[in-house]
């Protein structure tokens, strides 16, 4: 680095730690050094004006900087959202789709109500009997519920399958571990704490009534291959072995966010694949907790194209005008859930920190299961997936690599 010259990546690091000073939460995980957070922590209040215009500056100083092109192209990225990020806390007007354009580079348009409309066809067809699609589909989901108090033991059990499947596949660094907890009062059903040298602390919202075919996805969501190893294997290897000090903040409304939560949603594909529900049934069962594996899969498959809705809602409320109790029965309509579900769903849309965030799930999910489909011929998933857990990439880079059309 030049004498004089700016060393964006580290005032990057401190410009995350600035916003996290003005919205709690905004940094979602930091395994830097103490120093720099408590230099940080020392210097007078920041506000939205002052971090608006110090990611402007840093966006420039990134062009002149000579980081490599992947690396410039993250932080550029990041940059672009925390930029955005500091507009609306300086309460400019910012439209709904920029926001969501400026956090995690994707454009986004209502689902189509015919797709809808087919997967409750092909719902209908799985949940045959007497009775309204939204009460049969009701009580399939109330069959799979978990005994609260029999929660912990369930996720263990999955957590350490699971696990020995992400070793087996992918490596993990010896030292790894996942504590989890079981909380109440958030508008999440679950949450990953990344502490840093291969820790994470994992919490579960017991508000929430947790499924049987459904805690695969969410231990392999947070934990194994999701969030918990994507930290694990980025603090090895992009941070300890390359000094990519970039990666030693994780930053909640920018383009990382969505290829996390895509990457994490993909995680049952990426460690079990086809047959996930039998496998998940026999784990389960060893407890003497049992459901139907084949046809959770089945219906886990059917339902899919109604996860778009919770977008839907959020473009309703934040772009198009809705009111709430419009899009609390949109929701009802066509996600097929209980009028307390649909509040539920609309307290994280409607969270000042949040709401943009569902889009990290949906377009996240849509955008990675596309480009892990489009592999080459011959390349297993887990090559692919890798990727994913080692490289800093975007949206936007991901984009670039599907085929085209």
């Amino acid at each position: 680095m030049a004498a004089g010259a700016v060393d964006v990546p580290l005032e990057y690091v401190r410009l995350g730690l600035r916003f996290d000073r003005l919205e709690s939460g905004l940094v979602d995980a930091y395994t830097g050094e103490k120093r720099i957070r408590a230099e940080v922590e020392s210097e007078p209040a920041p506000t939205p004006q002052g971090l608006r215009d110090q990611a402007r500056a840093l966006l420039q100083e990134l062009e002149v900087s000579g980081l490599p092109a992947d690396r410039a192209g993250f932080i550029r990225a990041q940059l672009t959202g925390l930029e955005c990020s500091a507009r609306k806390m300086s309460d400019e007007p910012v439209g709904f789709l920029d926001e969501v354009r400026s956090y995690f580079q994707v454009d986004l348009t209502l689902g189509e109500p015919a797709d809808y409309a087919a997967a409750h066809a092909e719902l209908d067809t799985l949940l045959p009997g007497e009775g309204a699609l939204a009460e049969r589909y009701a009580a399939h989901r109330r069959r799979e519920e978990c005994p609260p108090q029999r929660l912990g033991e369930a996720v263990h059990a999955l957590s350490s399958a699971l696990r020995d499947r992400v070793r087996g596949r992918y490596g993990l660094p010896e030292a790894e571990t996942v504590r989890y907890e079981i909380v109440t009062d958030k508008p999440w059903s679950g949450f990953n704490y990344y502490e840093g040298d291969y820790r994470s602390r994992v919490a579960i919202n017991a508000d929430l009534p947790h499924r049987l075919s459904q805690l695969p996805h969410l231990v392999a969501h947070e934990s194994y291959p999701g969030h918990h190893t994507e930290h694990c294997r980025k603090e090895r290897g992009l941070v300890e072995r390359a000094g990519h000090l970039e990666h030693t903040v994780f930053l909640v409304n920018t383009p990382e966010c969505l290829m996390a939560e895509g990457l994490a949603d993909l995680g049952v594909d990426a460690s079990i694949g086809a047959g996930w529900g039998p496998w998940a049934a026999e784990v389960l069962g060893d407890l003497g907790l049992r459901f139907d594996g084949h046809l959770a899969e089945r219906i886990a498959a059917a339902a899919a194209p109604l996860n778009r809705v919770r977008q839907d809602a959020a473009v309703l409320l934040h772009d198009r005008g809705a009111d709430a109790d419009e899009v609390a029965a949109y929701i009802q309509r066509w996600s097929l859930v209980s009028a307390e579900r649909a509040r539920q769903q609309l307290r994280f849309l409607t969270h000042p920190l949040w709401r943009a965030y569902i889009t990290t799930y949906v377009e996240g999910y849509d955008l990675l299961h596309r480009w892990l489909a489009a592999r080459p011929a011959g390349q297993d998933v887990a090559d692919r997936f890798v990727r994913l857990l080692d490289e800093p990439l975007t949206p936007a880079v991901v984009t670039a690599e599907l085929p085209a059309g």
